[in-house]
This record gives structure tokens, C-alpha cells and sequence, in this order.
């Protein structure tokens, strides 16, 4: 990702990160690289991925940008939250179903399908 003139680099005033925030459905996965000032917060990381997703067609399936739960590696944040230099910030979608309860009507299902043994006569 280019910089722009002024912001980061050798003998820039304001510190800069870069962050990816990430989106996820289950045709693709949408990755937005975003640099940031130093003291940007987990909701700035977003505001500036949503400007990136806004400019490029493919990210019509954009998630639900202010309500949606987020995270950084796998761990629930809080948007009010600092990010650091390099975290994975994740847009989590709500489950369609339970995956505990989806692994157990599996199970009943294959327990259905089992022939019983009958016992044997004595």
C-alpha cells in the first residue's frame, strides 16, 4: 500500500501503523489493508477499511460495519480499543447455526442409522 506524501516514513512527525481488517463469508474473504496514526483505535481501523471497501465493487457483501462484533486474532475487542502495528482486525458475522448443536443432531442421525444388533438367544 503507497503512503501518502507526508504520512510515515523516514523523518515523518506522526508515528504510522499498518493494520488488516478482515471479513469473511463463505464464498471469500475480504482483506483490507489500512495504515493509520499511531494512536488509532479499532473503530478508526474500520472507518478506514469501510472508505477502502466503499471504492471497490467486489466488497458488496460488506458486513454490518457498526454493529458487527470485532477482534484482533480471534479475541473479542472492543472498538474503543487501540490497535497495534500489524494486528489482524476481524469483522465477525453471526453463526447460521450452533456448531454444538449441529454436532450433536449429527450424532442422532448417525445413531439412527445404525443397525441394532439383536441380542443373542441363550
Amino acid at each position: 500500500m503507497k503512503r501518502p506524501p507526508g504520512a510515515g516514513g523516514p523523518g515523518a512527525s506522526g508515528a504510522r501503523k499498518r493494520c488488516v481488517v478482515v471479513y469473511a463469508i463463505r464464498e471469500r474473504q475480504y482483506l483490507w489493508e489500512v495504515e493509520l496514526p499511531d494512536e488509532a483505535t479499532i473503530a478508526q481501523a474500520l472507518v478506514a477499511a469501510r472508505e477502502l471497501a466503499a471504492a471497490h465493487p467486489e466488497g458488496a457483501d460488506a458486513p454490518a460495519w457498526n454493529t458487527a462484533p470485532v477482534g484482533v486474532f480471534g479475541e473479542l475487542r472492543s472498538r474503543d480499543e487501540r490497535c497495534a502495528d500489524g494486528d489482524r482486525i476481524e469483522i465477525y458475522r453471526p453463526l447460521r447455526r450452533d456448531p454444538r448443536e449441529r454436532r450433536r443432531e449429527q450424532v442422532r442421525r448417525e445413531r439412527d442409522h445404525v443397525p441394532r444388533r439383536k441380542p443373542k438367544p441363550d
